[in-house]
């Protein structure tokens, strides 16, 4: 059965603003995997679901200049976590985009990601209309950082973070009454394996490299 096509556009936001603390502090989006930085996989499946697509990461941002993408930076000094790269896109596309009130989000550890991903996220939301958010769920486990958000509470958002009501993805989803929409990885295991620690990208390797699951 084939998806509806989008009848608005979508923006996407890789989050790389972490501070990569079970890898040894080192900048994750740029481990290599399979011979490329880690989050150019991420790019090459989310870029073509997205439109424009955007990263959000703290420091120099000219060490992203090769992907030739915006780069939005925490709106907070204390680096809030994934919700501040939410709020960083939502804050870009309010300059920069403001007809676009949708807005994906995925991790920059995650270079397995669904090619359908975008389209089944926004699916639910046409289904589910008073849902503010849709989260993809693989077998029990929750992705709330891998979501479609409606951007109607942003300023809410941006205001939580400034005062520290706010930090926690899970109840954030929750608040949005988020749907959940699952996946499968294409030989049945998890499309969402995620690569947070040297050990993790040991096995991903092992196991054949991208795509493969450890």
């Amino acid at each position: 059965m084939s998806l509806p096509l989008r009848p608005v556009p979508i923006a996407g936001v890789v989050l790389a603003g972490g501070l990569g603390r079970r890898f040894g502090g080192v900048d994750k989006a740029f481990v290599d995997l399979d011979g490329r930085p880690l989050i150019g996989h991420v790019i090459d499946r989310f870029a073509p679901q997205v439109a424009p697509l955007m990263i959000s990461a703290n420091g120099d941002p000219e060490r992203f200049s090769a992907f030739g993408l915006p780069v939005v930076a925490d709106p907070q000094p204390d680096r809030p976590g994934p919700l501040a790269g939410l709020a960083a896109a939502g804050l870009w596309l309010r300059a920069h985009r403001p007809e676009i009130d949708l807005v994906a989000t995925v991790a920059v550890d995650l270079p397995a990601l669904p090619l359908d991903l975008v389209e089944r996220l926004a699916s639910a939301l046409t289904v589910h209309p008073q849902a503010r958010v849709a989260v993809a769920r693989s077998g029990e486990r929750l992705h709330p950082v891998v979501a479609l958000h409606r951007l109607d509470g942003l300023d809410g958002l941006v205001a939580g973070l400034a005062d520290g009501s706010v930090r926690r993805v899970v109840a954030w989803v929750e608040g949005r009454g988020a749907v959940t929409v699952d996946f499968e990885g294409a030989d049945g295991g998890d499309p969402f394996v995620n690569v947070n620690t040297a050990a993790d990208l040991a096995a991903i390797t092992k196991a054949g490299g991208v795509g493969k699951n450890p």
